[in-house]
């Protein structure tokens, strides 16, 4: 509070309460939230103000009653008037004068503006200009009337106001002012002789003492809504700050999150549950509905048994997303309660909402195989590094004996000892290609022209035909750009791209039927996907389906079906992907389809593909 002028520090600090001291918890977390507030009000002037505090509320509705008093006054006076009976002149003009006097400062611009947040009080001049203007204005009006009037009762105003519009003592001063008026009035009604002193200063003095107990009793009822205001505003920053950081947590997480109703509705879900929720992209924003989508029968199905049956929910369990472009998509999901199903009373109304929390099974299996293999992968770079030399040594001298044999059985050992140091070599190079470090970003190349040239070296190594009778067929009309459109580019090193497709077509030469168009290549261009649009290359063939328990395991080091396999392949190409902002995936086609198994990588486009003007 050094930072305050003496007058803010007079204004904003809390009376002690004559029933009970404060609650100190609440004043700290108060003046916490109130300086974390100002400084965040000053940061963002922009934005819209607070609400009026609740010393503006009744400042304001004070004088609202000033003014309908003082117009009911003139408006009585009307009556008598129509009713035969004339009012004093000077009683005219006082009311008149009133009257005015409570309007312009009800009308007064400065008056109607709201407030500074730290003012709890009134200012002199406001206390002049209203309880002060009351107190000469119902003095005087009682002195003049005398007993011909009980105009004591309009005392009242003045003291509930300064009760609860000012300190303490000030309310007591006020109180005091009134009643010492009263008991002036009194003497001096009893030396005119109209009643007698005993029965007059009896009857002020009770008037004094209630007005006393109003200025006290409003004045504490003042200070404690103003004390639980302030603690109101306070947990409602708190509250919404802890929103905020609830929605950046969630966010960013990883992991899907949706809270799901008992009707299928979504309420809420984050970034990561919708793109879980969508083949390519992104899902709407919530609120949405599950129910009426195929694809997400699975989940509805899960929350039904889950509000169903609360206590086997939170387990878990694995379901699986088929979308309309026959992809598929495992969930690892988990349901959670408000309150746990152990915890709940028996006579407890059910839940009407859960949080459903998805994680893709790729991902949890991904996380399972890197902590498993986390430690081998520094051994194998190790070996891999220490098996290089003697390996080359070993080809050095298989080299060396192979030129002083010359016998057909002795050639044969060589060139056996020579195959399967090649094959070392590869698998070292292999397990070496995965390793990790810092490498240049890669450059920007023509997708086309560079699988188109990938084919025809993969085409002349295999010697495998071209043309309509040839076993791969090409399909890059999906990339070709339309008239006044620029031709996509991603980033891709040339080797690591030609390295993973080369892969991908040895193994679709594995497992296709031998029909001429049995290997189906194709590049496609998805500008709805993102902003800048997407790059779909995808190698299918039209062998038997893969096995679900093989699909599972794809891209798993060291997995193969094949016995001289290293089951490096696939692991490899997904790293050479990922380290491209690329991903590669497999989808199974439904049995009407000629190429059933296919495997696509989905690549950002480095430049968006906007039309030109035409000239």
């Amino acid at each position: 509070m050094a930072h305050m002028p003496p007058k803010a520090q007079a204004d904003a600090a809390p009376q002690n309460s004559w029933f009970g001291p404060p609650d100190k918890g609440d004043s700290s977390l108060i003046q916490e939230v109130s300086g974390r507030r100002r400084r965040a009000t000053s940061a963002r002037p922009s934005e819209e103000p607070a609400a009026a505090p609740y010393f503006f509320r009744i400042y304001r509705a004070f004088l609202n009653a000033r003014a309908i008093l003082a117009l009911t006054l003139l408006a009585l006076i009307g009556v008598l008037h129509i009713a035969g009976t004339e009012a004093p002149d000077w009683v005219k003009l006082m009311t008149l004068c009133y009257a005015a006097l409570a309007c312009m400062a009800w009308w007064w611009p400065s008056q109607r503006r709201p407030a500074a947040a730290l003012q709890a009080t009134l200012r002199p001049r406001q206390a002049l200009g209203s309880i002060g203007v009351d107190l000469i204005f119902f003095s005087a009006l009682h002195y003049l009337t005398g007993s011909s009037v009980n105009s004591q009762a309009l005392l009242v105003l003045p003291a509930l106001m300064a009760g609860v519009l000012m300190p303490r003592i000030m309310a007591l001063g006020t109180a005091a002012v009134a009643t010492l008026n009263l008991l002036g009035a009194a003497a001096l009604q009893s030396v005119e002789g109209q009643v007698q002193l005993t029965q007059l200063m009896t009857q002020a003095g009770l008037t004094g003492i209630g007005l006393f107990a109003i200025a006290i009793l409003s004045n504490e009822l003042a200070t404690r809504l103003a004390r639980e205001e302030r603690s109101a505003r306070g947990s409602l920053e708190l509250a919404r700050q802890q929103a905020e950081l609830n929605r950046l947590v969630l966010e960013e997480m990883a992991e899907g999150v949706m809270v799901v109703d008992r009707r299928g509705r979504v309420r809420t879900a984050n970034p990561a549950a919708r793109r879980l929720l969508s083949a390519h992209g992104i899902a709407s924003t919530a609120p949405f509905q599950l129910r009426g989508v195929p694809a997400w029968l699975p989940l509805v199905e899960a929350v039904e048994r889950a509000l169903s049956q609360p206590l086997q929910a939170e387990g878990g369990q694995e379901v699986r997303l088929r979308f309309d472009d026959h992809s598929q998509r495992e969930l690892r999901l988990r349901v959670r309660f408000t309150l746990s199903p152990a915890l709940r009373q028996p006579d407890a109304p059910r839940e009407d909402m859960c949080v459903m929390l998805l994680e893709d099974l790729r991902t949890v299996r991904a996380r399972q195989r890197q902590d498993k293999l986390a430690s081998m992968g520094r051994m194998s770079a190790g070996i891999a590094h220490e098996i290089r030399n003697p390996l080359a040594a070993i080809a050095q001298a298989n080299a060396l004996l192979a030129e002083d044999v010359h016998q057909p059985a002795q050639q044969k050992l060589t060139q056996m000892i020579g195959a399967n140091v090649d094959r070392l070599k590869h698998i070292v190079d292999d397990i070496l290609t995965v390793a990790p470090g810092v490498r240049p970003p890669a450059p920007a190349i023509d997708p086309v022209e560079t699988v188109m040239a990938i084919c025809n070296e993969w085409r002349a190594t295999h010697r495998v035909s071209g043309g309509e009778e040839g076993l791969l067929e090409t399909d890059f009309s999906g990339c070709q750009p339309t008239p006044g459109q620029v031709a996509p580019r991603v980033r891709f090193e040339p080797e690591h791209l030609q390295r993973v497709l080369v892969n991908l077509l040895d193994n679709a030469l594995r497992y296709n039927s031998g029909e001429p168009g049995a290997i189906l290549l194709s590049l496609r261009w998805l500008p709805a996907v993102t902003q800048e649009g997407m790059l779909m290359l995808s190698v299918a063939n039209d062998g038997d389906p893969i096995q679900p328990d093989t699909e599972r395991a794809l891209f798993e080091p060291f997995f193969s079906t094949s016995s001289r396999g290293t089951g490096l392949g696939l692991y490899i190409s997904r790293e050479l992907c990922e380290r491209h902002s690329a991903s590669i995936d497999y989808r199974q086609h439904p049995p009407t389809v000629r190429h059933r198994n296919e495997f696509f990588i989905t690549m950002p486009v480095d430049s968006p593909a906007p039309p030109t003007l035409p000239a």
